[in-house]
């Protein structure tokens, strides 16, 4: 079929000025031997032929140079090229091992080349094991690299060594369409590929008298003297594009034999065919050049094309949900829950928080045995298991250093070591502030927001800090010890030993030990609350009366309101968060007050701070699980 080939009238200057380039552009040619010299030959002439933007060097290697090839360079001397550097890089033999040979020799020769050369761009050709160490050479020393003839097939060694060179180069010419859509299938930058037809024919194609023969005898003389040089007179001789007007000449063992086949091909009549260019392959070469700025970057691009999500073809991956075993060590309760990627709890297991170390962590283990279990059952693949535990944890031991009040008999527990041999699973632990805001990072309203604070209203007060993305530890994992942050110099005593923190202000601990004095003195039931005689007063107590209209009550939780947004207003002045998320039972009851009181008293530059309550049923065991499942997706932790 017929192509279209792009024109490329040339101005003298525009390109110089279009590119950028304030100065000539520095081209070498590199040829290593008789073939590709036939076709960087045209080339090199084109841009002699300009000097006013190009200086052109000659480099020449490989065969060229060898007495039994003929010594080929002096066609090059013939043609009136000066030749800047000759090099001896083949290695005799005839075996694959002297090719291997050679290339190593010729990358070992050419540094000191280019480095005295300093090209702009090097000119290669083909796919010649010999290019393969220019274009090696260039790429590894920044200089820009122009492949002729990339994109072709031919069903050999050199196919593979074509296309490494093309993954090389930085600018591409090709002779075919069907060279150029391989270099396009090879994800190579469409605008670096310029398809101009074969620089060889372009003379061919020129010829004033139309006198093919002649010009075609020249080829064959030379072929001819090519054949005796290398003592192979069975040459055959394949064309590699599927055109109507190709006729296929086996065991060519003579040039009268291709003589006869051409003056047949020459008394037939076959429609115009332009697949290999229309003549003008060197002017648009030459034009391509001129166009390539040198302030560019010189990295590669590659055009990739869509492909669709990944999906494995394991059979487990397709019938499982990946999942961590979730671990949550309260004061009062000790959970287990199986939670999927997509922070779905599958099931969860619930029994009371022994009292002494053995017992807890017996139970632990039994409780992860039996989740464990049970997961094969629901279609979950566990992935490791996630702890969240009151106290000071070293997440990178996987130890707990101390402990609360609220669990007795847990300092200094190695949490990862017992669990993870019994399960053979990875385990990761930390402290129960932590997971919520990791929970919240994943899961939560935290997703996708680069600074912000969780805070955790329950039986105490925790929290944690997610800056830049990150969980913060601190130096001794002490980081976010939001519930004892002090408020009040001479305020209500707190379990830490301290005063006027927090926790001793806004905890359920807190506002339980405040209704029990209430109900004392007779003053925490009001109309529409009753309690039984032996159930034992709560921080919920509080609140209902409170509801009910009891002014003590609601005094005792406007000052735990206040003092917790006290708290966060000095977690504002310091930390400077986008977002303050408030997590636990007591959320809900604190939500109004901490706002009014950022609003009175905090900066304001910080008082435009986005306050909400978690919309995360279960935090902890969130949290935990993704002390898992943020490792399997490769998060940083």
């Amino acid at each position: 079929p017929s192509l279209h080939f792009p024109s490329h009238p040339i101005k003298d200057g525009e390109d110089m000025e279009k590119n950028g380039n304030n100065r000539k552009l520095r081209v070498c040619v590199a040829t290593c031997n008789r073939a590709d010299y036939s076709k960087l030959a045209p080339i090199m002439f084109g841009i002699k032929a300009e000097p006013q933007f190009f200086e052109l060097d000659v480099v020449v290697l490989g065969s060229h140079l060898i007495d039994d090839y003929g010594n080929t360079y002096r066609m090059i001397e013939q043609d009136d090229f000066d030749i800047h550097t000759r090099l001896h890089t083949i290695v005799r033999g005839e075996d694959e091992a002297a090719m291997v040979e050679s290339v190593g020799l010729a990358l070992v020769k050419l540094p000191d080349v280019l480095n005295r050369l300093k090209p702009d761009i090097m000119i290669v050709h083909g796919d010649r094991f010999d290019a393969l160490a220019l274009a090696t050479s260039a790429a590894l020393m920044n200089i820009r690299i122009l492949h002729i003839e990339g994109g072709e097939v031919s069903g050999t060694i050199d196919d593979s060594i074509r296309h490494a060179i093309t993954k090389l180069a930085h600018y591409h010419v090709c002779c075919t369409r069907s060279a150029e859509q391989h270099l396009i299938a090879m994800c190579e930058d469409h605008d670096r590929i310029l398809l101009a037809g074969c620089p060889s024919y372009d003379k061919l194609l020129s010829a004033k008298n139309k006198d093919y023969m002649s010009v075609i005898r020249v080829w064959l003389d030379k072929l001819s003297e090519f054949l005796i040089h290398v003592g192979d007179l069975s040459y055959s001789v394949n064309f590699y594009h599927l055109g109507e007007n190709v006729l296929h000449v086996r065991d060519a063992d003579t040039q009268d034999k291709i003589l006869h086949a051409l003056q047949l091909q020459f008394g037939k009549q076959y429609p115009c065919s332009k697949i290999y260019g229309d003549g003008n392959a060197v002017p648009r070469i030459v034009k391509f050049l001129k166009s390539i700025d040198l302030k560019e970057p010189l990295q590669k691009k590659f055009c990739f094309p869509p492909v669709k999500d990944n999906i494995s073809q394991d059979i487990d991956h397709i019938l499982e949900t990946q999942s961590a075993l979730a671990v949550d060590l309260g004061g009062t309760n000790l959970r287990v829950a199986i939670v999927s990627m997509k922070g779905e709890i599958v099931k969860k297991y619930t029994q009371l928080n022994p009292k002494t170390y053995e017992d807890r962590l017996d139970l632990i283990l039994k409780m992860c045995v039996e989740a464990a279990s049970e997961a094969v059952n629901l279609n979950c693949r566990i992935l490791g298991v996630g702890i969240s535990t009151g106290g000071r944890v070293n997440p990178r031991e996987g130890i707990v250093l101390h402990s609360t009040k609220l669990i007795q008999e847990w300092s200094s527990v190695d949490l990862r070591t017992p669990i993870s041999d019994a399960l053979h699973l990875p385990v990761w632990v930390d402290n129960d502030g932590n997971c919520a805001a990791l929970a919240e990072r994943k899961f939560g309203h935290g997703k996708g927001i680069e600074n912000f604070v969780t805070l955790i209203t329950g039986t105490g007060i925790g929290g944690g800090i997610i800056h830049q993305h990150e969980l913060i530890h601190g130096s001794s994992f002490c980081a976010a010890e939001l519930g004892h942050i002090v408020v009040s110099l001479d305020g209500p005593e707190c379990l830490c030993g301290s005063q006027g923190c927090i926790e001793a202000y806004a905890s359920g601990i807190a506002l339980q030990r405040e209704a029990k004095k209430l109900h004392d003195e007779d003053l925490l039931l009001v109309e529409g609350m009753s309690m039984k005689n032996e159930e034992v007063v709560s921080a919920a107590h509080l609140i209902q009366a409170a509801k009910l209209g009891n002014a003590k009550a609601e005094s005792i939780l406007r000052t735990a309101g206040t003092a917790l947004g006290l708290g966060v207003v000095n977690i504002l002045h310091t930390m400077n968060p986008s977002l303050v998320i408030l997590s636990g039972v007591l959320a809900s009851h604190y939500i109004n007050a901490v706002k009014d009181v950022i609003h009175r008293q905090a900066l304001s530059s910080v008082k435009t701070v986005d306050v909400v309550v978690s919309n995360l049923a279960d935090p902890a065991l969130l949290g935990a699980a993704s002390l898992v499942l943020d490792y399997t997706t490769r998060r940083i932790y």
